[in-house]
């Protein structure tokens, strides 16, 4: 652990002996300089000053203006400035540019120290706080959206163009699809990125509870308001709202969110004064909204100002060609995550997999890479590491020959795709996974066998031929 830097710039020679041998003794890398040109020479990006100490009043300047002159090096570094004659402007000034602290001489030793524990607290939470913010934007980039699938590449260019605006959103999709992700995706990409993203399942909480989730309350207005408390709308300011599961509010909140949409203003509760705020609003159901203002149990003029932006997810078995790319993003991400060596799919679970109908979406097939990554842990996964009920879910059209149309009907894009999977896995089968018999078989260039193969994330478990 490197060691934590100190700056002392004070013309008291008196003063600046006293720090150095105090700092120096609780193991802190001390330097030292009575001038600002002194000072300047220690200046470094490379190498920067945790804390800085400066005194005000400078033979030759402002210690103010060094400040600025530091920040703009080295923006973490927590700064304490010391002078003699201390006055409310200089202070606010001191804090306006930047500074931690203001300390007037003489000071208390202990005082100092406190400071220093204080600041190095605040250094080590802000650059915590901006490494979250870099993790979480890499992680909620496009690229990080696994899918070739034409539907969601569909949905991948709606997010994009939309991204930058600040008009709402209402994203529709199953459960497990996705949809916070994609919220998030929005957030994070667009120019509200460096403010905060703010989520709430409007199905979790209860509707007497809801509203001062969304609106806060002030002290006293309800038993157990034993303090101010501040809702999800204002600490999303100049950032993003996301209302997860927005189909299950109850008529009279509705109403209350209907006007906050409108005019970004609302009273929190038990409160006669108005909260302006500055939030772009993101929704998101797996109701059938449309359905439900027909129903009369959704507003009409609510869902309207919701659905500027309609964003549809399409479910997994809407989308089976991006099924392999899943699997293999997850037993990736666990195999590093979990510290396992998982190497892949046997075709035979693969198919099994493919075909299966994924009623919990993306959602579900993690927690099976999860659960498989914890019990298998090593090696290529058959079809005997499967739970039962996803060994049995081998797409029977491509055994018979024959499609089934199920009473609701079935996605057609999907039904082909997934038996494309399925007769490139069985030519792959037949010919022990030679991949110039195999395209023989299909009437398919090799190359275009092999580039599908690779798109879909087709491979053996066995050791493949090389024709």
């Amino acid at each position: 652990m490197k060691p934590t830097r100190v700056l002392i710039l004070d013309d008291e020679s008196t003063l600046r002996t006293a720090l150095f041998r105090l700092l120096d003794r609780k193991g802190y890398q001390v330097v030292t300089a009575q001038r600002l040109d002194e000072a300047r020479s220690f200046m470094s990006p490379e190498k920067p000053f945790d804390i800085a100490i400066i005194d005000m009043n400078l033979p030759d300047g402002n210690g103010l203006d060094f400040l600025t002159e530091i920040k703009r090096v080295s923006p973490a570094t927590q700064v304490i400035v010391l002078t003699g004659f201390a006055s409310i402007d200089s202070a606010v000034q001191a804090t306006q540019k930047g500074a931690y602290h203001f300390l007037t001489k003489p000071f208390n030793v202990e005082e100092l120290m406190s400071l220093l524990d204080k600041a190095l607290t605040q250094k080590n939470l802000e650059q915590e706080n901006k490494q979250l913010r870099t993790e979480l934007g890499s992680r909620y980039q496009f690229n990080q959206i696994i899918g070739e699938s034409e539907g969601i590449k569909h949905c991948l260019s709606l997010v994009e163009r939309v991204a930058d605006s600040d008009s709402t959103v209402l994203i529709m999709g199953e459960s497990g699809t996705g949809k916070e992700l994609i919220a998030r995706a929005i957030h994070y990409n667009s120019n509200r990125a460096k403010g905060p993203f703010i989520a709430i399942n409007c199905g979790a909480i209860p509707s007497e509870l809801l509203e001062s989730e969304l609106f806060g309350h002030v002290k006293g207005a309800f038993t157990g308001a034993i303090s101010n408390r501040i809702g999800r709308f204002e600490m999303a300011d100049e950032g993003t709202l996301f209302l997860d599961e927005i189909g299950d509010l109850d008529p009279s909140m509705q109403v209350k969110i209907l006007r906050a949409l409108q005019e970004r203003i609302f009273e929190p509760v038990g409160s006669t004064k108005s909260v302006q705020v500055n939030v772009r609003v993101i929704t998101a159901t797996n109701v059938d909204l449309d359905k439900a203002v027909k129903d009369g149990r959704f507003r009409e003029d609510l869902y309207y100002r919701l659905n500027v932006i309609p964003i549809q997810i399409p479910a997994l078995r809407e989308r089976r060609t991006d099924i392999p790319l899943l699997l293999n993003h997850f037993m990736t991400q666990f195999n590093r995550n979990k510290s396992k060596t998982l190497t892949g799919f046997s075709h035979d679970a693969m198919k099994c997999l493919v075909g299966y109908s994924w009623p919990g979406n993306i959602r579900e097939l993690e927690n099976l890479i999860e659960r498989l990554s914890i019990l298998k842990g090593s090696g290529s996964i058959d079809v005997n590491d499967l739970p039962a009920k996803y060994r049995s879910a081998v797409a029977n059209f491509a055994e018979t020959g024959a499609v089934e149309i199920p009473e609701n009907g079935l996605d057609f894009n999907s039904a082909v795709d997934q038996f494309e999977n399925a007769l490139i896995l069985k030519a792959l089968e037949k010919t022990s996974w030679n991949k110039n018999q195999a395209a023989q078989l299909l009437r398919l260039n090799r190359t275009t066998l092999v580039e599908k193969m690779k798109k879909k994330g087709l491979k053996s478990s066995l050791p493949e031929a090389e024709l």
